[in-house]
């Protein structure tokens, strides 16, 4: 049974059609898939017998274009969910990794944070089928953070572990806190601490732009015209 937020299926790519090569629109026809003959709806497949809309150059019905303008497809609790959670996925990845090869090489990179702030950007807008905004950017901007903060941790425990035994476990909430505030602690090592909170805050800002609302444009009604079956 489809999902509550179903209807947003490919907005993604309706958005992202406006960063694709130019492509002229065909406001006078609509093009035919060569498996059937016949149109579909770019959002959620249904078959187009004879009118349709453009949204951002992308062929959809009616009925989806009626809840583009309307704002009905624009956003949700469950799109939003589903973006924070496919975030997180992406952030505990970025964590691992950036602490995973801190700890093996013993080379801190800060630019590992530019990468995951396109990860987690990235990520959320898939979970959510393409819908961005503010409470997406927020969200974004701080897993990023928190990927890169707390991959300090395990990069810690790591240095200190062969030295001396330490029960972790019951240190917990201090490691944490000290996960938060490493990027600004690292400040004051240094000039190369300066350039990883700037690394950092570039990363962040990826996350900030990628997860932005996107602009739908819709345009129509059109008509099909010299439809092969």
């Amino acid at each position: 049974m489809p999902e509550p937020w179903k209807p947003l299926t490919g907005l993604d790519e309706l958005t992202e059609a406006q960063s694709a090569p130019a492509q002229q629109p065909q406001f006078s026809r609509a093009e035919y898939t060569q498996n059937t003959g016949i149109p579909s709806c770019k959002i959620c497949g249904t078959a187009i017998s004879h009118e349709y809309f453009q949204v951002n150059t992308q062929l959809v019905c009616p009925g989806c274009a009626e809840k583009v303008r309307g704002g009905q497809v624009a956003d949700g609790h469950a799109a939003f969910a589903q973006a924070v959670l496919y975030g997180t996925g992406a952030a505990v990845v970025g964590l691992m990794v950036y602490a995973g090869f801190t700890i093996a090489t013993h080379f801190y990179i800060g630019y590992v944070a530019l990468a995951v702030g396109w990860m987690v950007g990235k990520a959320m807008m898939k979970g959510s089928n393409g819908v961005g905004g503010r409470r997406y950017q927020i969200a974004a901007v701080l897993l990023t953070y928190a990927a890169i903060s707390l991959a300090s941790v395990p990069i810690m425990i790591a240095e200190v572990a062969p030295a001396r035994e330490v029960d972790w476990v019951s240190r917990i909430p201090e490691l944490i806190l000290y996960g938060i505030a490493s990027p600004f602690l690292d400040v004051f090592t240094g000039v190369f601490g300066i350039i990883g909170l700037v690394i950092l805050g570039v990363g962040m800002r990826y996350a900030w732009r990628i997860t932005a609302a996107r602009q739908l444009v819709v345009t129509g009604p059109h008509y099909l015209t010299g439809a092969r079956v």
